[in-house]
C-alpha cells in the first residue's frame, strides 16, 4: 500500500479551512488546477462527484464518492473509477493555536501489471497525487487566510 500525505498549516480555523475544502461543487471556480467537478449523486450525506483536474499539461480524471462531517471536521473520499480505483482519500483538520494543520492523505494499492510498486510510488503517487494536493492546499491556505 502506497501513503501519499500533504501537510500545511493554515492560519485559519478549521470551520472556515473545511467550508472551502468541503464544497468541492466549487473547486473549479477557486482551484485554477481543476478542470471540473460535477456532482453525480447527492443523497445529504455521502455523494458522488466527477473530478477533473491538470497536473502540468496532464489532463487527469476520477470518479470519487465524498462524505463531509462538519462537526468534526472530516472530509472523505472513496475513488470507484479511474486510474486511482479503490484509493482512500482522508482530509484531516487539527487545530492549534495559531490555526489549522490540514493534511490530505491518499492510500492506494496499485495494480499494475508490471512495476506496480514503482509505479505507483513513483509516478501516481510523488507525481499526480502529490502534485496535486499540494496545489490545492497551497490555494486553500491562500484563500482561508485572505478570509475568501
Amino acid at each position: 500500500m502506497t501513503v501519499t500525505r500533504n501537510t500545511v498549516e493554515i492560519a485559519a480555523p478549521p470551520q472556515a479551512v473545511y467550508a472551502l475544502a468541503a464544497a468541492t461543487e466549487r473547486w473549479p471556480e477557486i482551484l485554477p488546477h481543476y478542470r471540473y467537478v460535477r456532482v453525480l449523486d447527492d443523497d445529504g450525506a455521502t455523494r458522488t462527484v466527477a473530478m477533473g483536474a491538470w497536473r502540468d499539461c496532464f489532463p487527469i480524471a476520477w470518479v470519487a464518492r465524498q462524505t463531509n462531517d462538519p462537526r468534526t471536521p472530516h472530509i472523505a473520499f472513496h475513488h470507484v473509477r479511474g486510474w486511482t480505483r479503490g484509493m482512500d482519500v482522508e482530509w484531516l483538520f487539527e487545530p492549534f493555536a495559531g490555526g489549522t494543520r490540514v493534511t490530505i492523505e491518499h492510500r492506494l494499492q496499485f495494480v499494475f501489471p508490471v512495476a506496480s510498486e514503482w509505479l505507483g510510488r513513483h509516478l501516481v503517487s510523488d507525481y499526480f497525487v502529490h502534485g496535486v494536493a499540494a496545489r490545492t492546499l497551497a490555494r486553500v491556505k491562500a484563500l482561508a487566510e485572505s478570509g475568501a
